[in-house]
């Protein structure tokens, strides 16, 4: 959760700097807004003449009316009163006046007359465009903390968000499987995405409230609500620091059988995260952090100083990196984007892309082997839906490793090599792909998507994305299973691993090794050292029997608060 002062992102990027000013220099700032509504009324009239003159007088109409809503003597009187007798900032009385001069509009009746409220916000931001001038900030420069609240976050953006001053972000649209949710997770920012609009009704500088546990943005909250939460928040740090006694423990169910908790991670620097942690190791390295905002793919040598560094500090623990996984809501960018592409999901992305891409891919792979000297290195392929897929990519790998004893670079020749299980057609072949590989880790965000034909990041059919789907259970069932058979470890890596309503159910399903963000992993050791795996075992086969997934989340539940109330409760 967080509590903090909104910063309001539209479409445009504006943010409201301040909500108060201090009284001596309110006269200036008077002036100000007067020079900024000046400045308006004279572009708008400039366009009205100008529209006129090359459309005729009825389209130049249009910014006669802008005009005139821009020197209403009402408008005027209350945006002064607010700057004079409240110490408002320009900038935050323009936005709450023209906020709530726009949803009166848009409350009538008359379609025609709600129109008028697009009108009022074009007018706000160009007010707000002549107030803030050069002091428009991007959100990688912000000096304050902040809650970011904005219609939409895109992964690079979120993945640019200093954790110091953002102390949380709400979108408007997005999804909770989406990577821009993924991304916010590693970075331990309180986020909640896709809650439809409601920039509307917040101004800049107001006192917000996130409940990223309950999916709940509280705005303008009253004393009792702010001090419930800040009596909630302390209890969460009270929690955590109980959680702390457990980082030099093994998560060790109570019948004595160990659990491997890796880290999930998307930046080098996390691997501190994981040390402090207890982490067992890395057993999902994103790579795609270095495509970020880049003008250009990054070198072998670019790839090899992030890999090293990770694989050094994490010793002799294993260190899983997944090959690039781009296109769709992935990190970065797509360098051979086709604009034709009409379903991104299923389209060129992932190993589909790096196999389309050689150099980029042989590129990635040689620095992957040229880090596995210094350490626990391993390479895993993400979305292989077939054989063929595998087995190509693997001759890549090889042939780098030629290269490489050829031109006398040291490398790990028994590097051990694995897939992600994403898709279904991946799950029905399991016995077959198991045979090819040394370990395969389940990648559940995409499995669900893949399983139910939901888009992860997609609101409007977010409702219907549910790990615990019976589907997805026994996809998850027969993955384990056939790993198994072929004595070939398996992990999962998914978000839901990391949430500990499902830490009970993946054990009693055969699971015993699990990757989760760095800020889960105590949650999750302390589910795994409060419970038997024959109890884990029982869970597991209720979940199976059933048909649906609320019966599911509810059976769920009930055997967390009974297992684990402090979780819980917090």
């Amino acid at each position: 959760m967080a509590i903090g002062e909104a910063l309001v992102i539209d479409n445009e990027g504006f943010r409201i700097p301040r909500r108060f000013v201090s009284r001596d220099v309110v006269e200036t700032e008077l002036e100000r807004l007067q020079t900024a509504i000046q400045s308006v009324g004279n572009e708008i009239g400039r366009n009205r003449d100008a529209i006129s003159e090359q459309l005729g007088e009825q389209y130049g109409a249009i910014f006669a009316a802008h005009l005139q809503m821009l020197h209403d003597p009402n408008l005027q009187q209350e945006l002064e009163s607010l700057v004079r007798e409240r110490q408002c900032s320009p900038e935050y009385a323009v936005s709450r006046v023209m906020q709530r001069y726009a949803k009166v509009f848009e409350s009538l009746d008359s379609g025609h007359i709600a129109e008028r409220a697009h009108d009022i916000r074009d007018i706000e931001k160009n007010l707000l465009r002549h107030l803030l001038g050069q002091r428009r900030e991007e959100l990688s420069n912000l000096t304050s903390p902040v809650i970011v609240l904005a219609h939409n976050l895109t992964p690079s953006e979120t993945a640019n968000l200093d954790p110091e001053f953002v102390q949380g972000f709400v979108t408007e649209i997005g999804g909770l499987g989406g990577h821009t949710a993924i991304v916010a997770e590693a970075l331990a920012i309180p986020a909640i995405v896709g809650v439809g609009q409601f920039l509307s009704d917040v101004s800049g500088g107001e006192k917000v409230i996130i409940d990223g546990d309950l999916g709940r943005l509280i705005l303008q909250p009253d004393e009792k609500t702010l001090n419930g939460y800040h009596q909630e928040a302390e209890q969460h740090r009270s929690f955590a620091e109980q959680l702390e006694e457990l980082q030099e423990l093994p998560a060790e169910t109570l019948d004595g059988e160990q659990i491997s908790l890796t880290a999930n991670i998307e930046f080098p620097y996390e691997v501190n995260a994981c040390i402090s942690s207890g982490a067992d190791g890395i057993g999902l390295y994103r790579t795609e952090f270095l495509y970020l905002g880049a003008d250009s793919e990054p070198s072998e040598g670019i790839h090899f100083e992030a890999y090293s560094r990770v694989v050094q500090a994490m010793g002799e623990l294993p260190v899983v990196f997944r090959t690039l996984d781009l296109g769709a809501d992935k990190m970065g960018r797509d360098p051979h984007e086709d604009e034709d592409e009409r379903n991104p999901f299923l389209g060129l992305r992932s190993i589909r892309l790096s196999l389309r891409n050689l150099p980029l891919f042989r590129t990635q792979l040689r620095a992957i082997l040229r880090a596995s000297a210094l350490g626990n290195a391993r390479v895993m392929f993400p979305l292989i839906a077939t054989l063929p897929e595998l087995r190509q990519a693997k001759m890549v790998l090889a042939e780098l490793m030629e290269d490489l004893e050829e031109e006398g670079v040291p490398f790990d020749r028994s590097i051990q090599k694995g897939i992600m299980i994403e898709v279904p057609s991946a799950v029905m072949m399991i016995d077959r792909f198991a045979k090819e590989v040394d370990f395969v880790s389940i990648g559940t965000n995409d499995l669900i998507q893949y399983a139910l034909a939901v888009d992860r990041s997609n609101k409007n059919v977010a409702e219907l994305y549910r790990a615990s789907d019976p589907s997805v259970l026994h996809l998850i069932d027969m993955t384990v299973q056939g790993a198994k058979r072929a004595a070939v470890p398996v992990s999962l890596c998914g978000q839901m691993s990391s949430n500990p309503k499902y830490t009970m159910l993946l054990l009693g399903l055969g699971l015993r090794g699990l990757s989760v963000p760095p800020m889960a992993l105590p949650e999750i050791k302390k589910i795994c050292r409060s419970v038997s795996i024959e109890q884990c075992q029982e869970i597991a086969e209720r979940a199976l029997e059933m048909d649906n997934a609320r019966d599911v989340d509810s059976l769920l539940r009930e055997e967390l608060k009974k297992h684990a109330p402090e979780i819980i409760q917090c």
